[in-house]
């Protein structure tokens, strides 16, 4: 295992943290949306670039995506 794979496994692991320890809905949606990218920079170190491609569209665009606009409705449907 490299210094850098190590460096990257870390920095995962402590995003990991931060996204479970955060307690507003919007902003844990924004940190999800990095950790996303940290999966996806640890999938190229590891030298798996189709998986990463997949991490990419899943991980860092459409759940943060799909979890703020649901945090747009429910704050639509509080408003009313």
């Amino acid at each position: 295992m490299t210094a850098l794979q190590v460096v990257v496994l870390l920095l995962v692991a402590a995003t990991g943290a931060v996204v479970v320890s955060v307690r507003e809905p919007l902003r844990q949606a924004m940190i999800l949306g990095i950790y996303g990218l940290l999966l996806v920079v640890t999938f190229v170190v590891l030298q798996a670039p189709d998986v990463a491609l997949s991490a990419a569209v899943v991980g860092a665009v459409a759940m943060p995506l799909m979890i703020a606009l649901a945090l747009a409705k429910i704050q639509e449907r509080s408003d009313r």
